[in-house]
């Protein structure tokens, strides 16, 4: 099938490659023009076998890339996957401010009028951005040509697994406003996966998106008071707590999340939690739960900060990216750790290899104390200068003799 696709970002970048993996004739565009090109992301993103540098894909790709006018030409289904973002202060990675905005719609509402711009017979558009319910028919669909057949498909993967995600997903989600569309989309879909595929309204479809990302977050934040709990309770242990929990899959849905550590984090989660909380005040929601995670979320995280100053020692973060194995920090736990840090007048030494590329040898410094903010596999055994104190909310550190291990929530 002939694919255009329009946003080549962190989402939409994999996922055209993906499509063109797939044998489909993709031709990319995106208004930056240093997106369209092969050269290696400035990010990591584990492929389809877990292994694969996303440069081997890059090498490999039959992806081309085009001008607005020759992708819309181009395609027989035309996909837009155009940042909708947040405020840096609603990323997650700084104390929760008390008001609250919507998500910035413009860059979207921007590449649908470009897109009308040059459209010339009719066009099936499907669009991937997240978005708050209500924003396809009153943002986007007045600013769209007569000629754009929309269908509303947002993506339920995770940053640094978009390939992966994209081509194995629980399900296909599709909100409906052309019913041709829609069916494209599945007869697209059937060549990619057999995922079950999901229809129904726009505003349905627009609110399981964000809903999803929001019960991932509630997850966490009830993983981690389990933690606490274990980690103030004599003889508790948050893993054991958590194992029998798991277990309960016929009403808890699911293992997945189901452990304590740091707090939700990356570009959707706690983005997505904020903007229902500001949601919620629009609409006079009776009680404002999105904003009771996103306050449990930092309280916690405060939390983990008076453990670290429980300890007179100069502070330190080992791990910053907001999840192992990427190198991506949007919505960080471990960077609002250091927000809060510093704003206590601590400085915040901070080191983290996936993100740097760069190994330094930690066992040189001055004693800290030190937590791991991100669960990255090489952090497993670490080589720390005596006098220090590891705290890890992970469990799953060891370190050499004449350094302190707090494993935060385990059983003493």
């Amino acid at each position: 099938m002939k694919i255009g696709f329009v946003g080549l970002g962190k989402l939409g970048y994999p996922c055209a490659l993906a499509m063109a993996a797939k044998a489909h004739d993709v031709l990319g565009y995106d208004v930056n023009p240093g997106n369209m090109n092969h050269a290696p992301r400035p990010y990591n993103e584990a492929c389809e076998d877990g292994v694969t540098p996303m440069s081997t894909m890059l090498k490999s790709s039959t992806l081309r890339f085009g001008s607005l006018a020759a992708v819309v030409e181009h395609s027989e289904l035309l996909f837009v996957a155009v940042q909708t973002p947040h405020d840096p202060r609603y990323e997650g990675v700084t104390r929760l401010p008390a008001e609250r905005v919507d998500f910035d719609y413009s860059f979207l509402v921007d590449a649908i009028k470009q897109i009308s711009a040059v459209t010339k017979a009719p066009k099936k558009v499907i669009i991937i951005s997240t978005v708050l319910p209500g924003t396809i028919r009153n943002h986007v669909l007045p600013h769209a040509s007569e000629l754009l057949r929309i269908c509303y498909n947002p993506y339920f993967i995770a940053m640094g697994t978009t390939i992966r995600d994209f081509l194995h997903p629980e399900f296909i989600l599709l909100g409906v406003h052309d019913p041709d569309t829609a069916r494209a989309a599945r007869a697209f879909y059937a060549t990619i996966c057999d995922a079950p595929v999901y229809c129904t309204g726009i505003e349905n479809a627009e609110l399981i998106k964000v809903a999803y990302n929001t019960y991932i977050g509630m997850k966490i934040v009830f993983a981690n008071t389990l933690m606490e709990i274990c980690h103030k309770m004599p003889n508790t242990d948050v893993d054991a707590v958590t194992s029998g929990l798991k277990l309960a899959t016929r009403r808890l849905i699911s293992t997945a999340y189901m452990e304590g550590g740091m707090g939700d984090g990356g570009g959707c989660h706690p983005r997505d939690n904020i903007a229902l909380s500001w949601l919620a005040r629009q609409i006079g929601l009776s009680y404002d739960w999105f904003d009771s995670v996103m306050v449990a979320r930092e309280r916690q995280t405060e939390w983990l900060a008076d453990l670290m100053c429980s300890y007179d020692l100069p502070k330190g973060l080992i791990g910053y990216a907001f999840k192992a194995g990427t190198n991506i920090c949007v919505g960080s736990p471990a960077l609002l750790l250091a927000h809060i840090l510093e704003q206590r007048g601590h400085r915040v030494f901070r080191y983290d290899p996936v993100v740097e590329q760069a190994e330094q040898d930690l066992s040189q410094m001055p004693p800290h104390v030190f937590l791991v903010g991100t669960n990255h596999p090489q952090f497993a055994r670490l080589n720390l200068p005596n006098g220090s104190v590891v705290i890890d909310p992970w469990r799953f550190v060891s370190a050499n003799q004449g350094v302190h291990l707090v494993r935060v929530g385990a059983a003493a």
